[in-house]
């Protein structure tokens, strides 16, 4: 059984050993869990990918402690700059052209050019890779392609031996990946939307900020969750559902009380089996339901569900990310 272990000093001294060895660690932000091994040894990246069944050609985000660490391994434009002073340490990664001299394996840029960069908030994850004195490989922790993991028995129960240890502090407080920000090209572009949005972006960048999620089956990805398929459970996910059908569970958001089981029209809620419904907001609030979304998930992913119905998220400030990661869930 893979060991998990409450954060403490001793603790993460314990982790970064392991990373300094070629390790694999389970490590917490505030985002979701991460796939932690040591960014400049190649045959420790390349762990990353066979414990997570992850394609080649999909790159990571390196996870460093400050502005200064990331301009050792990438060049920051002006547009970097800004939106790194203003949101890091934070939810965002931003795509930027690699140094030569990084010292970075090639594995975590995938052949590319670029490498994503991202200063964590999470207190825990920055002691860990102060602990480390090495640059932080860490996608989400989890198989590639099935639901992202916030809690470290998530990570237990999606990676068991693949991990060497879990660093464990609680639920992720985010919930979802970060925003992925793009600045190398002429427009800046959002290529995976978080918490982090684009309104938040032009704000500071003062310019429109577009998006491009890749919807990609293979090729060229410059952002980890561009891939088509991604981030879903084992049972089928029905978007925007405003009934129930027989056998299965029920994702809510805001008033779900008048929602009714197809075949009866009895109200769903009150029809379904217990520990058949969870609800990521009552209140309606997307921030709660971003930070409940892939726990709920988790918690509905059952053998004795033949689906999981989610009803509508408004597609604004945060719901575009939460949409994005259900879309993706959703396709079959």
């Amino acid at each position: 059984m893979t060991r998990i272990i409450s954060a403490s000093m001793e603790a993460i001294e314990r982790a970064a050993a392991i990373i300094r060895d070629g390790g694999l660690v389970g490590m917490p932000t505030e985002t979701v869990y991460g796939l932690a091994a040591n960014a400049c040894d190649g045959r420790a990246v390349a762990r990353i990918f066979e414990a997570k069944g992850r394609p080649a050609f999909n790159p990571l985000i390196v996870h460093v402690n400050d502005i200064e660490a990331a301009k050792k391994i990438a060049h920051m434009n002006a547009r970097d700059m800004a939106v790194a002073k203003e949101f890091w340490p934070g939810p965002l990664t931003l795509i930027l052209r690699r140094r030569k001299d990084s010292g970075l394996s090639d594995l975590v840029s995938a052949g590319l050019e670029t490498v994503a960069v991202r200063v964590p908030s999470h207190k825990t994850a920055r002691a860990f890779i102060e602990a480390c004195k090495t640059p932080i490989a860490a996608p989400s922790a989890n198989r590639s392609g099935t639901l992202s993991t916030t809690t470290p028995k998530h990570v237990a129960q999606s990676l068991g031996e693949a991990v060497d240890l879990i660093l464990a502090d609680g639920m992720s407080e985010v919930g979802l990946e970060s925003t992925v920000l793009d600045c190398t090209g002429d427009v800046p572009c959002i290529l995976r939307p978080g918490a982090v949005t684009a309104e938040d972006l032009s704000e500071v960048l003062r310019c429109a900020v577009e998006y491009d999620l890749g919807d990609k089956e293979s090729g060229e990805i410059k952002s980890p969750g561009q891939i088509l398929r991604h981030y879903a459970p084992r049972v089928p996910v029905r978007l925007k559902a405003i009934d129930v059908r027989k056998g299965e569970a029920l994702l809510t958001f805001g008033a779900a009380q008048f929602i009714g089981m197809r075949e009866s029209g009895r109200q769903a809620i009150s029809a379904l089996p217990e520990g058949s419904v969870a609800h990521l907001s009552r209140d309606g609030d997307l921030y709660e339901a971003a930070a409940n979304l892939f726990s709920m998930l988790h918690q509905l992913d059952r053998t004795e569900h033949k689906a999981i119905a989610v009803m509508d998220i408004p597609d604004t400030g945060v719901g575009v990310a939460i949409n994005d990661r259900l879309r993706r869930a959703s396709q079959t």
